[in-house]
């Protein structure tokens, strides 16, 4: 077995071990304590309404991974273009910084609720935008931090080949906050779908994983309720491992790296 291979077997060995764990000891609390499946569903059941409705898990993961993807793409997007600009200005970063982050503190339901309003029903942007400004909010900050958080020897060294504001943005800044950017990303991932789901609560179109475990509760199928959010937990895992594995691809061996130089 290779080093690399090794390296993620053992990475991947103790929540796999503890995963295994935990559904076994729900499934015999379920079972010793005898509680009704109104209360709480056993992972054997939920695990069989999963098999049988994933034609409809699936169509509704598309939804909501859609929505999600959408506004992960965008919103990174975003976060990084502004992020440049605040860097660059700093009269511009203090002014937009408590802006964005009173718009990260606003409520879900609240945003969803004045963006359901300015589209029709049946449209996706409205989840769509709330992502995104989640996602940007993500980025904006670390991005921003890797980009001014900069060694200032290196900075130094540049300007004392006189080297323009371009040319240390291109050689230092930006290499420095690849690492937080993806950092960023794999905060920003899970969270795009957890965003997602959460936003089709509070109206729109009745497709998707949040608004399938709504009404399954309402009509207390908990089972299958829970089974759409096996789905919802499968979505946000593939998200992030996804992003992992582009931090890997894009600095192989940086995380390792950086570890030492933190110590």
């Amino acid at each position: 077995m290779s080093s690399r291979a090794a390296s993620i077997a053992r990475s991947a060995l103790p929540p796999a071990v503890f995963g295994v764990g935990f559904i076994a000891l729900w499934e015999l609390v379920v079972k010793g304590f005898d509680l009704k499946p109104y209360f709480l569903a056993p992972p054997s059941k939920i695990w069989q309404k999963f098999t049988e409705n994933f034609d409809l898990i699936w169509g509704a993961t598309k939804v909501s991974g859609t929505n999600a993807l959408v506004g992960l793409l965008v919103g990174t997007a975003f976060g990084i273009v502004m992020s440049l600009v605040l860097s660059r200005y700093r009269v511009l970063s203090d002014l937009v910084t408590p802006l964005a982050i009173a718009l990260n503190a606003i409520p879900i339901f609240v945003l969803v609720a004045v963006l359901n309003n300015m589209f029709a029903i049946t449209s996706e942007v409205p989840r769509r935008i709330m992502v995104t400004l989640v996602v940007y909010f993500i980025v904006l900050v670390n991005v921003a931090r890797g980009l001014t958080q900069v060694s200032p020897t290196h900075v130094e060294l540049m300007r004392s080949y006189a080297a323009s504001d371009v040319a240390i943005l291109r050689k230092v800044r930006v290499p420095n906050a690849v690492p937080y950017l993806f950092t960023a990303l794999k905060i920003a991932a899970p969270a795009s779908v957890i965003t997602a789901f959460v936003s089709e609560y509070f109206g729109g179109s009745q497709n998707g994983l949040g608004s399938r475990i709504a009404s399954n509760i309402a009509n207390s199928k908990n089972a299958v309720a829970w089974a759409y959010v096996l789905g919802a937990c499968l979505l946000g895992l593939t998200f992030y491992v996804i992003s992992s594995l582009l931090e890997g691809a894009a600095t192989p061996g940086g995380g390792s790296k950086r570890a030492k130089k933190s110590r």
